[in-house]
């Protein structure tokens, strides 16, 4: 049966207090919205997925249209029915429909597969999603017929005193045979207080004309969140990363403290890895088998193969790193630097733009930008690429088994041959043939007794 699955995501959010759409909030590293959309994949393919945007649509659409999404732009925002029925022109009248929005991260695609498969089952005109509350203070209210069908859903300002003990809540979120929802939606009416039109006033709708509308309850009520505050943004947040931890713990991968780190959504580890206390592994990380990751390391966007070891407090965006590598304790790679199996960068060491090879090492103290460095090569402490005129930024080529000594200046743009030498505090400005040493030191000047009279000149 067809399916299409259509997400609010046009509010304000006024609660939010923010200059910011409220479904472009982050959580777990993801816009709340994308965690929406990413449990929407369940029921329907991208292209059968139409998002309804309004504040900020621009930004909203951009966030998503990457992934093919039908878009429509609710004008006016006259409530959840005027924003659902923006959509008459824009998606398919037959087959299911489910209603979802774009503030409701925790919302899991196991429980809408379960929605989706009550409605089948069932063959009501809608399915909605309830749970219980302890206190359902500011909740739509469940009204339920003796055979368990929803007659009507009453909002707390219109219920009655015996209406408010009811415990049953509305989430908001349904599940509708299309041919029905587009022949009633028009007859949604106005709230007599905002004037506004609810989706909610459909379930009584159906039920007058005859029609079934089902319950489908869900037992953890905190999966229903939808987020109107940074308070619970940051609950929803704490909650998406212990189902990550949960995730990966589960998959073979070690977690000291899992309390103290923060993981992504999309971030991957292998099997055997182990990840150490108050470590952040943000966006598209891709962690391999039997890795070390150290205490207080961020990884963002970093692809790391197999046994490679991050010592403590090490930076490591948008680059990778080989098999067997060793990152770290207090370096930094970023900007596609790449580190080749087997190597070694030590602490204070940042790479950026720079190809390390396989078994080269760079072990204190040095600046590598913009440079590929040959397979063994040896850099020394204090060693830099001068990679900047002020205007243009160029290249430094080091070829295999070169030793580079410490506190050496490479200018670039420069080429260095393999298996060359350069001595200890060299300033080199010429291409080096291979197999040669250079030295580019200023002769040193001994002056016996000076310092020895400049002290007697001093106590004169």
């Amino acid at each position: 049966m067809n399916h299409t699955v259509v997400i609010l995501a046009a509010g304000l959010g006024t609660r939010m207090r923010s200059k910011r759409a409220k479904v472009l909030h982050r959580a777990g590293g993801l816009a709340l919205v994308e965690h929406v959309v990413a449990s929407a994949r369940a029921l329907a393919p991208y292209g059968r997925i139409v998002v309804v945007t309004g504040h900020q649509a621009e930004l909203v659409e951009a966030l998503l249209q990457p992934l093919g999404f039908g878009f429509v732009r609710q004008q006016g925002q006259r409530g959840t029915g005027h924003a659902l029925a923006s959509c008459r022109d824009a998606v398919p009248h037959d087959g299911l429909l489910t209603v979802l929005y774009g503030d409701t991260p925790l919302l899991t695609a196991a429980t809408l597969e379960r929605l989706r498969d009550a409605q089948t089952d069932s063959g009501a005109a809608a399915t909605l999603i309830t749970t219980t509350l302890d206190d359902p203070t500011g909740y739509g209210r469940i009204l339920l017929n003796d055979a368990g069908g929803v007659t009507a859903i009453v909002e707390e300002k219109a219920a009655t005193a015996e209406q408010r003990k009811i415990k049953l809540i509305n989430s908001g979120i349904y599940c509708f045979q299309s041919e029905l929802l587009w022949k009633h939606i028009g007859e949604i009416e106005p709230n007599s207080v905002s004037g506004e039109l609810y989706l909610t006033d459909m379930a009584e709708i159906l039920a007058r004309h005859g029609h079934v509308v089902r319950p489908m309850h869900v037992d953890d009520a905190t999966e229903l969140l939808g987020i109107n505050t940074r308070v619970e943004l940051a609950h929803a947040d704490r909650i998406l990363r212990d189902r990550k931890n949960e995730e990966l713990m589960l998959s073979g991968v070690t977690i000291e403290r899992p309390e103290t780190v923060t993981i992504d959504m999309h971030v991957q580890a292998g099997t055997d890895t182990i990840i150490e206390p108050f470590v952040r592994l943000l966006g598209a990380t891709h962690i391999g088998e039997d890795c070390r990751i150290g205490a207080g390391a961020i990884l963002e966007n970093a692809i790391l193969s197999d046994g490679v070891t991050v010592a403590p407090y090490t930076l490591i965006s948008d680059s990778r790193v080989d098999a067997a590598a060793q990152v770290g304790p207090f370096a930094r790679l970023r900007m596609d630097a790449h580190v080749g199996r087997d190597a070694r960068v030590g602490n204070f060491v940042e790479l950026k733009k720079t190809h390390l090879g396989a078994g080269a090492k760079s072990q204190h103290l040095a600046y590598l930008g913009d440079s590929e460095i040959g397979e063994r090569t040896n850099i020394g402490a204090g060693t830099i690429t001068c990679n900047y005129d002020g205007e243009k930024k160029h290249r430094t080529t080091i070829g295999a088994g070169a030793f580079v000594g410490s506190n050496s200046t490479l200018v670039a743009p420069i080429e260095i041959g393999e298996g060359s030498y350069i001595a200890a505090g060299s300033v080199i400005t010429d291409v080096v043939p291979a197999d040669a040493l250079a030295l580019g030191r200023a002769r040193q000047t001994v002056k016996p007794g000076w310092a020895k009279k400049r002290s007697k000149k001093s106590w004169a």
